[in-house]
């Protein structure tokens, strides 16, 4: 029977029908729910990709396809009798109203952070419900999250009981220090370059710095995903215009030696600020 435009039965049947042990697609039949987490992961970045080049068709497209993997795994999980996907829409349906008593309820929130304090609490809230023991301010930050992303997490967490730097200007001071700490680790490796432990050291002092520039780019209201997206895409169009740059004059970039490419860098670098 047609469904009509929108209609969400539609994907359910479709993803039934790949699902059918007779007669579905082989490749969804071999699918469990540690498979198509890294696909799940993959097309929420690629919304956040859509958004970030401002491609709403793009972004329309790419819901969809994160919409398919919430189907997905629900589809999974009603095969074994845990779930299927009127339980995910109820379960954050009834979410999204228990969380916003300001909206469902009597609360009052003026502003955007009162909204956020009264969240946090109902979180705890409803994790202490659960049988949950552990009551510290970091409780409940998802260990699968983007090491980067879970880092700014923490810190606005330890934020909201006061740890926290009182501004940007030591978070500065705070990078310099940690390069210099870096700095040291390399030396370190080069005066000894059978010290087993040297590598160990370095990854540690490295992490420390990307965690500091985190923290900095929390205390600048930049989003850090949002930043390093920035920051590969403008490499990625600086490298590709180096590289047809090469090719019309008569030479492929990887054939040249540093200063020639870095040369093509700063061609390329120059020709984004030429109008």
């Amino acid at each position: 029977m047609p469904h009509a435009p929108g209609d969400i039965r539609r994907i359910l049947e479709i993803m039934a029908r790949l699902r059918d042990r007779q007669s579905g697609c082989p490749w969804d039949l071999e699918q469990d729910f540690a498979s198509i987490a890294a696909y799940t992961i993959e097309e929420a970045y690629e919304v956040a990709d859509a958004i970030d080049r401002k491609d709403l068709p793009g972004l329309c497209d790419e819901l969809g396809d994160l919409l398919f993997q919430v189907v997905f795994h629900a589809r999974m999980a009603e095969e074994q009798g845990a779930f299927a996907f009127g339980d995910v829409v109820d379960a954050i349906s009834d979410k999204m109203i228990r969380r916003h008593p300001h909206i469902f309820g009597d609360a009052c929130a003026g502003d955007a952070q009162t909204v956020l304090r009264n969240w946090e609490a109902i979180k705890r809230a409803e994790r202490a419900a659960a049988g949950e023991t552990d009551v510290s301010a970091l409780a409940g930050i998802a260990r699968g999250l983007p090491e980067w992303q879970r880092a700014v997490k923490l810190q606005q967490r330890a934020a909201r009981v006061g740890f926290d730097w009182p501004g940007p200007a030591p978070v500065i001071d705070k990078l310099h220090e940690e390069i210099d700490e870096v700095r040291a680790e390399f030396a370190a490796i080069a005066a000894d370059p059978g010290d087993s432990g040297a590598q160990a050291r370095l990854e540690e002092e490295i992490g420390d710095l990307l965690f500091v520039a985190a923290n900095l780019a929390r205390h600048a209201k930049v989003d850090v995903g949002s930043a390093l997206r920035r920051a590969n895409h403008k490499f990625e169009r600086r490298f590709r215009a180096m590289e047809a740059m090469a090719e019309a004059d008569g030479t492929p970039l990887a054939g040249q030696g540093l200063d020639a490419q870095d040369g093509y860098w700063l061609r390329a670098k120059q020709a984004e600020r030429d109008p």
